[in-house]
């Protein structure tokens, strides 16, 4: 066998190459008892993205509102809404404005409301971005693992 076969192409990635030799990395979500679609399947990524940006925006809207007057001071000051807005809605009701538009909830890993502390140390760690951006196959960020939840349709 050839190894750029094993390895995979730079255009469909070492996943893809892997399924065609036969592993089955099964459905995001399958490892944590989700089902595979429908309510309490994991939230795909297209949603969540969808979610942050909705929630993104009115927290410039926010910041820009009540603390700044210019574009790059609101910038500064939604981080900081971001993050209370997040560890608020997230920490009582599970879902964030945007969260709730595009219908997902943050749930723990045993689908029980996510704590608070937990709700703050994710809250954090999505500030930082660089958590956020790293995913498991599951489909869960850095973040959502290591605050032991999972984002799921409702």
């Amino acid at each position: 066998m050839d190894n750029r076969e094993a390895i995979g192409s730079w255009l469909s990635g070492p996943r893809a190459a892997a399924e065609e030799m036969g592993t089955d990395f099964g459905y995001r979500g399958e490892r944590l008892g989700l089902p595979k679609e429908g309510p309490g399947s994991a939230a795909s990524v297209g949603r969540r993205f969808g979610a942050l940006f909705l929630d993104w925006a009115l927290c410039m809207l926010i910041a820009y509102g009540l603390f700044a007057r210019d574009a790059q001071g609101a910038a500064n000051y939604a981080l900081g809404v971001l993050l209370v807005l997040n560890i608020l809605t997230v920490g009582t009701v599970g879902s964030t404005p945007g969260k709730r538009l595009f219908g997902l909830r943050v749930v723990s890993e045993s689908r029980d409301r996510l704590g608070f502390g937990w709700a703050v140390v994710r809250s954090a760690l999505l500030c930082l971005a660089v958590p956020a951006l790293v995913w498991d196959r599951d489909g869960r960020g850095l973040h959502d693992r290591l605050a032991r939840a999972v984002q799921v349709r409702i």
